[in-house]
C-alpha cells in the first residue's frame, strides 16, 4: 500500500504545471487566446503585463525587449513601437497590439540575423547597406556608414544593435512613405518647403 502525503502530491502537481507552460500549445492557459493573437505572443504577454492591467506599458516593454548583448531596447526604440501599436492611443499597448508587435519584431530580429554574420549581435556599415539593399533601398556606403556612426551606443565597439537597427529602418520607411507621397510623377525628385518637410517628419516619425 502506498502512502501520498499531501505535499508530495502538491509538488507533483506543480511539476507538472512548469513542465507544461515549457510548451505553449500544451498549457492550461492556451485556451484562453483570443483569435488572430499569435500564440507565443499571449504567453509572453502574461509574463510581461507585470501589473496584470491588460495592458503593456513603456516600461514593461524595456523588461522584455533585450539586445543579443542582454542589453534592454532603448526608450526611443520602445516608445516608437508603443506608438506604432498603441491603437487605444493610450500610451500603452493591449494584447491584440502585443500580438501585432511581437510579428513586427519577429520579421526585422529575422532580417537582422541574416546580416550579422559574425554573429557579433552588431549590423556593419557594410552589412547595413546591403540590408538596406534587400529592402530596396539604394544607398552609398558613406550613408550606411553615417548611420552607423549615429546610432553606434556610445563606448562600444562600431555597429548598430537590434534595438536601433529596427529604429533605423523604421524611420527610413516613413520618410520614404513621405517622399513617395509627394514624388507623383515617380521621377525620384521633388520639391517641398522646409515646413512640408518637417510636417511629414512630425507626422510618421513623432
Amino acid at each position: 500500500m502506498i502512502i501520498w502525503h499531501w505535499s508530495a502530491v502538491v509538488a507533483s502537481f506543480r511539476r507538472i504545471f512548469l513542465l507544461l507552460s515549457y510548451f505553449p500549445f500544451f498549457s492550461p492557459h492556451t485556451c484562453n487566446i483570443p483569435p488572430g493573437v499569435n500564440p507565443e505572443a499571449y504567453q509572453w504577454f502574461q509574463t510581461v503585463d507585470t501589473d496584470r492591467s491588460g495592458f503593456i506599458n513603456l516600461k514593461e516593454l524595456k523588461q522584455a525587449l533585450v539586445n543579443s548583448n542582454w542589453s534592454s531596447f532603448n526608450d526611443e526604440t520602445c516608445l516608437m513601437m508603443i506608438n506604432m501599436f498603441d491603437k487605444t492611443r493610450s500610451g500603452r499597448m493591449d494584447l491584440f497590439g502585443f500580438s501585432a508587435l511581437w510579428d513586427f519584431m519577429q520579421r526585422w530580429r529575422a532580417m537582422f540575423q541574416q546580416y550579422d554574420r559574425d554573429r557579433s549581435g552588431c549590423i556593419s556599415g557594410m552589412e547595413l547597406q546591403q540590408a538596406l539593399a534587400q529592402m530596396g533601398y539604394n544607398l552609398s556606403p558613406q550613408f550606411s556608414e553615417t548611420l552607423v556612426q549615429r546610432f553606434t551606443v556610445r563606448g562600444a565597439r562600431p555597429g548598430i544593435q537590434l534595438d536601433r537597427f529596427i529604429h533605423v529602418c523604421t524611420q527610413l520607411q516613413s520618410m520614404t512613405q513621405v517622399f513617395r507621397e509627394r514624388d507623383t510623377s515617380m521621377t525620384g525628385n521633388i520639391r517641398l518647403s522646409y515646413e512640408d518637410f518637417l510636417s511629414g517628419a512630425v507626422t510618421r516619425l513623432m
